[in-house]
Order: C-alpha cells, then sequence, then structure tokens
C-alpha cells in the first residue's frame, strides 16, 4: 500500500509525494550482553524476507503508541524474548545504520547497549533459535547480519564509560 501525502506550501502551490519516497521506518534494535560483557545475545530469525535464518540483535519497528525509544526497547523486548527475560538498557548511546529492505522500503537502525539482568528466554514466533555468542568468537559466528561484530565492539566500549544512574531496566 502506497500512501501520498499533500504538501501546501506559501502562494497556493502544492505537491503529491509518495511517503514511501520520503519517510522511513525507526527500528531499535538491542544488543544484550552478558552479565559480565563476555558474550552477546543472538536470535536466528524467521521467516523473513531479507535475512531468514540469519542471526541477529532483538528489536524491531518503533510504532506510534510507543511513547519513547524506552517504550518501544521495552515492548520489542518483551514480544521478542519474553516478559520474564529482565535487561538493563543504555538509551542515550546508539551506534545507528541505514538499511535498504529488499522491498525498497528503508530503515534507521539504533543499536542500543544491554545487559541481561535475569529470566528466562521465552522467543518469539519471529525467531526459531538463540546463541549467546562469546566477543572474541564474534567474527568468525555464522550466519549473522554482517555489521553485528562491529557493532557489539563499539557498544561494549561504550558501557565502559557508562555509570549505573544511566541505564535503565526494561
Amino acid at each position: 500500500m502506497i500512501f501520498l501525502v499533500k504538501i501546501v506550501l506559501v502562494r497556493n502551490y502544492s505537491y503529491n509525494i509518495r511517503m514511501d519516497s520520503l519517510f522511513f521506518q525507526y527500528c531499535p534494535k538491542i544488543a544484550v550482553f552478558s552479565q559480565d560483557g563476555s558474550s552477546v545475545l543472538l536470535c536466528r530469525r524467521k521467516g523473513e524476507a531479507d535475512y531468514d535464518g540469519v542471526f541477529s540483535f532483538i528489536g524491531g519497528k518503533m510504532e506510534h503508541k510507543d511513547l519513547s525509544i524506552i517504550d518501544a526497547l521495552s515492548r520489542e523486548k518483551t514480544e521478542e524474548v519474553g516478559e520474564l527475560f529482565r535487561i538493563k538498557v543504555l538509551p542515550h548511546y546508539s551506534i545507528d545504520t541505514f538499511f535498504v529492505k529488499k522491498d525498497g522500503s528503508r530503515m534507521i537502525l539504533p543499536h542500543y547497549y544491554a545487559v541481561h539482568q535475569s529470566g528466562e528466554i521465552n522467543l518469539s514466533e519471529e525467531y526459531d533459535d538463540y546463541r549467546w555468542v562469546p566477543l572474541n568468537s564474534l567474527d568468525e559466528f555464522e550466519p549473522k547480519i554482517e555489521n553485528i561484530a562491529w557493532i557489539a565492539t563499539l557498544l561494549s566500549r561504550a558501557a565502559t564509560i557508562a555509570e549505573d544512574e544511566d541505564f535503565v531496566a526494561v
């Protein structure tokens, strides 16, 4: 479905512009690290057009009902790995990437650092497996989204300067 936006400017000029040519999806991702920081959670996607069978960080599209990034991160975490899987997120620092899907839609993907606090993983139907991958094995681990290793490295560096009060429990 394609939506049109009518933009009316001063002097009564108007233009019909396809929304899919202007806008993008905002899709926050969560890199969940183990408590000791030695490994990161990757989940294998199932039934997805772009990365079916490939391991990735958890996360997804921000929705209109999300009042903040923290709301979106909390909702996505709960939807994808369960309510009982508790994490602390560093919400004021992200590594942002840009992606164009096979269908042509554009996405901004901010990646946030998080630490697992407690609880077991209960995968949603979007995934069929998960692994805690040691950081020192991340380069060799496959199949994964190609930017995971460098994003995990940068996020783990950011965490070294964070204070406890910088984190939010979700």
